[in-house]
């Protein structure tokens, strides 16, 4: 099965530049794409310094919806928007007052890619932090998770820098290691490409920052039996077992526990892999309510994702009866969480009074 790769270099025009993240993709391009894929056949997409949010993710969805294995090679900088104070990639038009429309969210990264087959996704990254997000980063933290939230099913390697000095424009050091490594026509395991490019930069004083090494998921993990069943056809049987982990998720955790919300999101979205659109909406209309219930903001990722998944599955329900019945459900959420497209709520209120008018 062919490989997929997506080259994404990002990072502002003008002042607030702290890395030139597109000197690295000639480097990167002159790699095979199977070098780059790691499988014998690769389709690659490149983005140079993209300037909207929503170009990007058009792109990064596609790559997400590819069968195969999927590498994504990230290079650019990091910095937190004011109000939730969040990780995103900074893209071209991005300044420090205006992340939160003209960046990337990080949380995109895992939503994308959180349906794709366990194990069958790799992510290397090179990203500067500007100083607030370093100090954000690189506080001391519980031993867990890597700074950066990929998704639990998905290997992770690469580094966060530091800022580079005042007026100066940092060289991605890492990422330029590895496609240098790449160039001799062979890709080594993951793991041994990540700590080869560390070594590679040593010499030359590069800082590796914050190290991200976060491997793919062991043999035996739920999630992967999950993804089995539905690649099978069984839809009955995933959304079966993941009823079974909601509900021990929630007798463990608590029934508004992020783990038991968790296996509460796989459902819906198994939901939709299985084309029941009605049923994802009413799961993802649940997921969004609890979340607010239990005290989360309307401007949080996890409620605003939910919300805008139950939007989009509600408008693919070919019963307008079903449809009809979800609609206020949905109307009503969507006034307390409008999201970031403008006109949601009045694209939910034209097309219910359309439904009724049909009725």
């Amino acid at each position: 099965m062919p490989g997929t790769v997506l080259l994404l270099a990002a990072s502002p025009v003008g002042r607030g530049r702290l890395v030139d993240a597109a000197s690295v993709l000639p480097v990167l391009a002159a790699v095979p794409p199977s070098v780059l894929s790691g499988t014998d056949t690769a389709n690659v997409v490149e983005l140079a310094d993209p300037p909207e949010p929503q170009a990007v993710l058009t792109r990064l969805r596609a790559a997400a919806a590819a069968p195969g294995p999927l590498t994504v090679y990230v290079t650019g900088q990091l910095q937190l928007d004011r109000r939730q104070r969040l990780p995103h990639l900074a893209l071209a038009r991005t300044t420090a007052a205006t992340v939160r429309y003209t960046a990337l969210p990080w949380q995109w990264f895992r939503e994308e890619l959180r349906l794709r087959p366990a194990g069958a996704t790799t992510l290397i990254l090179d990203l500067h932090a500007d100083p607030d997000t370093w100090q954000s980063l690189s506080a001391p933290r519980p031993s867990g998770p890597s700074p950066l939230d990929c998704g639990r099913d998905n290997a992770v390697y690469g580094r966060i820098a530091p800022p580079p000095s005042r007026r100066t424009v940092a060289a991605p050091a890492y990422m330029k290691a590895v496609a240098t490594i790449l160039r001799s026509g062979r890709r080594p395991p993951d793991e041994e490409l990540h700590q080869r490019a560390l070594a590679r930069m040593a010499p030359e004083g590069g800082d590796t920052g914050l190290v991200l090494t976060q491997r793919g998921p062991l043999p035996g993990d739920p999630h992967a039996a999950v993804t089995a069943a539905v690649r099978a056809g069984r839809h009955a049987d995933a959304d079966a077992l993941a009823a079974r982990l909601e509900q021990a998720a929630g007798l463990a955790h608590g029934p508004v526990s992020e783990e038991a919300m968790h296996w509460t999101e796989v459902r819906a979205d198994l939901a939709m892999l299985a084309g029941d659109a009605a049923r994802s909406c009413r799961a993802w209309l649940a997921v969004a309510t609890a979340r607010l219930a239990a005290g989360q903001p309307a401007d949080a990722p996890a409620v605003e994702a939910a919300v805008d998944r139950a939007h989009h599955q509600w408008g693919r329900i070919g019963d307008p009866a079903r449809a009809r019945e979800l609609g206020p459900l949905l109307a009503e959420l969507r006034g307390r969480v409008p999201g970031r497209r403008e006109g949601a709520l009045d694209h939910v209120r034209q097309q219910l009074h359309r439904l009724q008018t049909q009725a």
